[in-house]
């Protein structure tokens, strides 16, 4: 049977509603919009939203509301991540979306987050019968889930999003070799129950859920004078050498030549340093050499969950 379904997924950066009708093996996108709240900018390590980034999550709410009011979805679900899980006037914020919109937001932890990920990632296609490491760099948390397509063997979510790192590191620009060692350094402290996990495990394959991922896989081809559409590719696979000399590229590039490039949206001109350096540092760490990338994320596994009751 065919529903008709909404999901917000409500991330530190960037907020997305998808709108999608038909059965979780195939489903049409109706509507899938993605607006650059930057809830974290402003306070992001200091556990509080500032007040202009609290204002444009209610406007985006109340746009998202919009949306599904005339799509004529039966069902919706608004999921909070990193930042309103952890930001002191998180549950004001909750209040006052639910009293302007009747749109009743739930926070998830970083378990519930790493399991959601898994789902969106296997319902496209880029999970084998080999070990994979599924990595989702979001703003406020980064998510690990390793497992393959018959399931999770190991999840974790680590407060070491993008926005954090950025708000700690990436204070100058381009950024200097010794804040990319103390980012290492800080990376290899708070990810230990992460290389524990993978200790005598093969990992055939890294994935990269959507986020800056997408970029590193459209930067490549657009750069090669091919086409790229998202909408079109589920999943990539990087060169190795290509993604490591991208990557190289962000890491020593100014603001103001990334703001210049059409490859990189807005909301990921600075983020895209800080996932690069996590993207490295887990290739070199783990010695990982096959990368991938899958469009899918969170909002496809809740997505799957609501489309299989």
């Amino acid at each position: 049977m065919s529903k008709r379904v909404a999901v917000m997924d409500l991330g530190t950066n960037t907020f997305h509603l998808l709108i999608a009708d038909g059965s979780v093996d195939n489903y049409q996108e109706i509507v899938h919009l993605h607006e650059a709240v930057k809830l974290g900018e402003g306070g992001i390590n200091k556990g509080y939203i500032a007040p202009e980034a609290y204002q444009r999550g209610i406007d985006t709410m109340q746009q998202f509301a919009n949306e599904i009011n005339t799509s004529g979805a039966i069902e919706a679900r608004a999921i909070a991540t990193s930042a309103l899980r952890n930001a002191s006037n998180g549950s004001d914020f909750i209040s006052d979306v639910k009293a302007q919109t009747g749109i009743a937001i739930e926070i998830i932890n970083g378990e519930q987050e790493a399991g959601f990920i898994y789902q969106g990632v296997k319902i496209s296609g880029c999970l084998s019968a080999q070990n994979s490491l599924i990595i989702d760099i979001g703003g406020g948390s980064v998510e690990f889930i390793l497992g393959n397509i018959d399931g999770i063997i190991w999840k974790q979510s680590f407060e070491i999003g993008a926005a954090r790192l950025m708000d700690l590191f990436h204070r100058t620009d381009p950024i200097p070799p010794a804040s990319i060692e103390a980012l290492n350094q800080y990376l290899d402290e708070k990810l230990v129950d992460l290389f524990a996990a993978v200790k005598n495990i093969q990992i055939d394959t890294l994935i990269g859920s959507s986020g800056a991922f997408e970029t590193f896989a459209e930067m490549i081809e657009v750069e090669k004078g091919h086409n790229f559409d998202l909408k079109t590719t589920k999943n990539y696979n990087f060169d190795e050498d290509e993604l490591l000399m991208l990557i190289g590229k962000f890491v020593a590039s100014s603001h103001k030549e990334r703001a210049a490039n059409k490859g990189i949206i807005p909301v990921r001109v600075d983020m895209i340093v800080a996932a690069s350096l996590i993207t490295r540092f887990i290739m070199h760490k783990l010695g990982i050499s096959k990368v991938s990338m899958c469009s899918n994320s969170l909002k496809e596994g809740v997505l799957a969950e609501m489309l299989g009751e």
